[in-house]
C-alpha cells in the first residue's frame, strides 16, 4: 500500500464508529492519483462533516502528504 493510501485509512479508522468497514482503493492515470474511500452507511455522517467541513480538512491533509 501507498503512504497516501495508508494515511487515509488511518485517519478514517479513527473518526468512525465502525473502522473494520472502513476500505481505500488507489488508482493511477494520466489525470492524476484517486483514492476511493468505502465506509460503513452509518459513518458516511461523520467523515463528510458538518457542510463538509470533515471531507475538505482530510482532502487538505492528503494533498500535503502527497
Amino acid at each position: 500500500m501507498e503512504t497516501d493510501q495508508v494515511f487515509l485509512e488511518s485517519v478514517v479508522k479513527a473518526l468512525v464508529d465502525k473502522p473494520d468497514a472502513v476500505s481505500v482503493e488507489r488508482a493511477v492515470d494520466e489525470m492524476g492519483v484517486l483514492l476511493t474511500l468505502k465506509v460503513d452507511p452509518t459513518d458516511m455522517g461523520q467523515i463528510i462533516g458538518r457542510q463538509g467541513q470533515t471531507a475538505r480538512a482530510i482532502r487538505t491533509l492528503l494533498r500535503v502528504v502527497g
